[in-house]
Formats: C-alpha cells, sequence, structure tokens
C-alpha cells in the first residue's frame, strides 16, 4: 500500500552559504511510502498502519535538527530516519525542494529525491584464522553497528575443510539475515571495511584468512556489476553456503533458479 503526503512545509536553515545557515526559508518535503498495511484497511485499525502524522513530526525534527549543506544529505537523512522508526515501511521516497534558493535566475523550484528500500539480505561468513567464532561474531557486531544495517538471525557456526587448494586450515562458517536498507554497493563497501578492520589481506584467492564475507542474496534483486554479483555465484556448488543457509532460510527461492534453498 502506498501512503504520500505531499507539500509538507518547514521552515529551517540548510545551504552553502552564511546567510542561509541563519536566516531560516521554507523546504517543502513530498514523502511516499510503500508499507504493509493491509492488516490495518481490513481492521480499520491505526495501530497496524504507518501514522503520516508521525512521519510528519519526524521529519520536520530532522529537517531543523542541524543544519546541512546540500538537500541531498537532509533527504537521504529523512528518508533513513523513516526507515528506522517505521518498520511496516518497504521503501521510501523523500523529495526536498527549496522554492527560495538563493540562485541568481528566474526558477520555479529546485528539488532533489533520494530513493531507500528496505530489504533482507543473506550473507556468508567465514574464518580459517585466529581465533574464527570470535572474529566472525566480531564482524557481525561491526556490521550490525553501522547504520542501515540490522542483524536478524544467524546460523549455527560449522566446521568445514579448505577448498581451492590454497588454504591449508579448518574453516569455520556461518549464514546471517540482515534488514538492510543500503544500496547493494554501498553493503559491499562496508563489508569490505569490517574484513579489512578484522585483518582481512587480499592476497592469493582461496588463501587462508580472518574473515570472509560474501553478499550471497539480496532480497530478489539480481546484480550483474563490476566486482559485485548477486545471487552469489558459486554458492550453490559450496556445501559450507547453503548448509548454513538451509538452517537459516530453507524456504527462500533463489531468484536466478527459482529453486527453494532446500532442495539444493
Amino acid at each position: 500500500m502506498k501512503i504520500e503526503i505531499s507539500s509538507l512545509e518547514v521552515l529551517t536553515t540548510h545551504g552553502v552559504l552564511p546567510e542561509e545557515k541563519v536566516n531560516p526559508q521554507p523546504f517543502v518535503f513530498d514523502i511516499s511510502l510503500e508499507a504493509d498495511c493491509e492488516e490495518a484497511a481490513l481492521r480499520d485499525d491505526l495501530s497496524k498502519t504507518v501514522n503520516y502524522s508521525q512521519v510528519c513530526a519526524l521529519v520536520q525534527n530532522v529537517a531543523t535538527a542541524r543544519t546541512y549543506n546540500l538537500i541531498e544529505a537532509l533527504a537521504r537523512e529523512c528518508a533513513f530516519s523513516i526507515l528506522e522508526n517505521f518498520e511496516r515501511v518497504r521503501s521510501v521516497e523523500v523529495k526536498v525542494s527549496k522554492p527560495k534558493a538563493p540562485v541568481k535566475a528566474q526558477f520555479g523550484n529546485i528539488s532533489v529525491s533520494y530513493y531507500a528500500e528496505r530489504n533482507s539480505v543473506y550473507i556468508s561468513l567465514g574464518s580459517s584464522m585466529g581465533d574464527r567464532e570470535k572474529t566472525i561474531k566480531a564482524a557481525l557486531s561491526k556490521l550490525s553497528a553501522m547504520r542501515g544495517i540490522k542483524l536478524l538471525r544467524t546460523s549455527s557456526m560449522i566446521k568445514t575443510a579448505p577448498v581451492g587448494g590454497v588454504a591449508q586450515n579448518e574453516f569455520v562458517n556461518c549464514a546471517a539475515e540482515l534488514d538492510c536498507f543500503l544500496s547493494p554497493r554501498a553493503l559491499l563497501d562496508k563489508i569490505h571495511t569490517v574484513e579489512a578492520h578484522l585483518g582481512r589481506v587480499r592476497s592469493r584467492r582461496w588463501d587462508d584468512r580472518p574473515i570472509d564475507i560474501d553478499i550471497i542474496f539480496f532480497g530478489d534483486k539480481v546484480i550483474a556489476e563490476e566486482g559485485l554479483a548477486v545471487p552469489h555465484p558459486h554458492y550453490a556448488s559450496r556445501a559450507f553456503v547453503t548448509l548454513p543457509l538451509k538452517e537459516l532460510c530453507p524456504e527462500k527461492i533463489c531468484p536466478l533458479t527459482h529453486k527453494a534453498i532446500k532442495d539444493m
């Protein structure tokens, strides 16, 4: 179900110029939400939907809590705050207009739009160096502490033999489900940051490593980009990936093969 809030005006101070940071001007917000509100419609129950009055109050608070140089940053902050505070919201688009922007030209309006969506993401984690279970738990903790990522569930940890003919040590592996409203590329960047913090050095392929984190599924998206392929192209042939996934999400349907994980 879509909920739309149009022309929410907030008098506040945002902009690059010094005078914009002290002299309030109007900013206009248009907010479009996709949310699970079917039960609210059936029961006529406010508690089962997204309270648009609270959404308006949240956006007003975000818009007046601090000063942003760019309305791009303001729109992003509003979108993230909505997703953080309203779990029923699946996606949000926030348009921020600046009708009185200090531009030396005649114009009707200047605006930017920011879109973000909530996805269920499944990742695979492995470690073959040091305290392997402790490192995996540290990786999950670091990821969950990052904005836009929430750890929902993890599988059991299993021990597996190394593959690829390079690594010598036994691996510990598990899978985890994340609630994520970062983009796939942004999540990958966060994963690389966590791996680096925990001592991952990318040298020889298949070598022993303190931590390895792969995105297996990102919602039902199919992505083929430089350095990013989702679903992970080799996951189905790797028991150290599929066994934890069968525990965690046996009914999950792969968007490429259209097979359930339990049947792999």
